[in-house]
Parts: structure tokens; C-alpha cells; sequence
């Protein structure tokens, strides 16, 4: 995953399937104002639970807007990265098993989708309930993610599947409740989104097993 070279930044393309930045303009309480905003994809994002081994199951990959975040917050141009010093270990992320809805297909659709593709789950639409709407990037994009919750068995994994399609590099990896509960601790420095914090702590506070 993290034999990661050659990294230089370029212009963004016009025609970027994901990203489109652009100008909001207008007035609020006769004063005029602007914003710059991101059209990005809206999502989707599943906590998963195997209930045959009593194991949340996250994802980890290297995220290149994490690790541009770390060396430009240190003043570091792509040119002269010390690669000892910023190794790419530093923005793999852990996150909630998640996709875009970039398909003409329900989200649920979406959802079951990535939980194979991503973790190696096979499981009908029927297993999957939807939990709750909200907002991300507020300041940027206010594009909606729909978070659900799936329990699995081992029954249900693919061996051939999980990891990713096409280009995507992930690992999959398995908590206890005690070590979840433990990424909660004050204090606690993680590198992973909002979004994986709040799925966690949502399953701790409703379905996780009280023994």
C-alpha cells in the first residue's frame, strides 16, 4: 500500500468526475458576499458489524489529501519531501467502509455494493438499515452522507472480494468492542474522518452488545 513515489501536484482538470470548485455569490441582509464551494459526489458509509466473531470491521488507505495536509501544514513542497521524516504511513486513514453515489441506483444499492467491494461481504439490501442523513464539508462542499449499519457473519465473506476494485488499494481490518471503545478515549489522536468518529460512537451508544 504505502510504496508510495513520485508525488508532484498539477492543475485540476476541467473535466474532473469528482471535483468542481466554483464561486457561490450572494447578498445576505443587503450586503454581497461570495464562497468558494466544491461540487463533489455525495456518499454513503456503513458500520459494519461480523456478528459470528464479535468484530467491528473498518478500512484503512493511503489518503494523498491527508498527507498533503501534513507536509503543507509544515511548509514542505512536493520537490524536497523528506520521506523519513513524512513517511505515506502518516495519512493512511482509518475509516467506515464508504463510497460515492456516482450510479443511477438507490443508496442502499450503493451501500451493499461497497460492503463487498470494500470489506467482502455479500449481503442483500434487507441487512442493511439506513441510520441517518447529514452533512460533510459544510465550509467546502455541504454534500450529504447517508450512514448505514449491516451486521455480518463469516458466512457471508467472499474470499475473492474486499480490497477495493480497479485501482483502489485498502486493507481491511478488525476491532474488538474494547479497542473501538478505546479510539473514543480523550485525548486519543486518530487520523480518520469525522464521519468514521460519529459511526463509531453511534454503535457503541446503540447496538454494540452489552456482554
Amino acid at each position: 500500500m504505502n510504496n508510495i513515489t513520485d508525488i508532484h501536484y498539477g492543475p485540476l482538470p476541467a473535466d474532473s468526475p469528482y471535483v468542481k470548485p466554483f464561486r457561490f455569490h450572494y447578498t445576505q441582509n443587503g450586503k454581497q458576499k461570495s464562497w468558494d464551494l466544491l461540487k463533489v459526489h455525495d456518499s454513503v458509509s456503513i458500520v459494519i458489524f461480523n456478528v459470528t466473531r464479535k468484530k467491528l470491521v473498518f478500512v484503512k488507505q493511503f489518503r494523498p489529501a491527508v498527507y498533503h495536509g501534513i507536509i503543507s501544514g509544515d511548509g514542505v513542497e512536493p520537490g524536497c519531501i523528506d520521506m523519513k521524516k513524512y513517511p505515506p504511513e502518516l495519512a493512511v486513514t482509518m475509516e467506515l467502509c464508504a463510497g460515492i453515489i456516482d450510479k443511477p441506483i438507490s443508496t442502499i444499492e450503493i451501500a451493499r455494493e461497497e460492503v463487498l467491494e470494500e470489506c467482502g461481504y455479500d449481503i442483500p439490501v434487507e441487512r442493511i438499515e439506513e441510520i441517518i442523513r447529514y452533512r460533510s464539508g459544510v465550509g467546502t462542499s455541504g454534500a450529504e452522507q447517508t450512514l448505514f449499519y449491516a451486521e455480518v457473519t463469516d458466512e457471508d465473506k467472499i474470499a475473492s472480494a474486499g480490497g477495493g476494485v480497479d485501482d483502489e488499494i485498502i486493507d481491511v481490518v478488525e476491532y474488538d468492542l474494547e479497542e473501538a471503545r478505546k479510539l473514543t478515549d480523550k485525548g486519543t489522536v486518530i487520523t480518520s474522518p469525522p464521519s468514521f468518529l460519529f459511526g463509531l460512537l453511534w454503535f457503541l451508544t446503540n447496538r454494540a452488545p452489552k456482554n
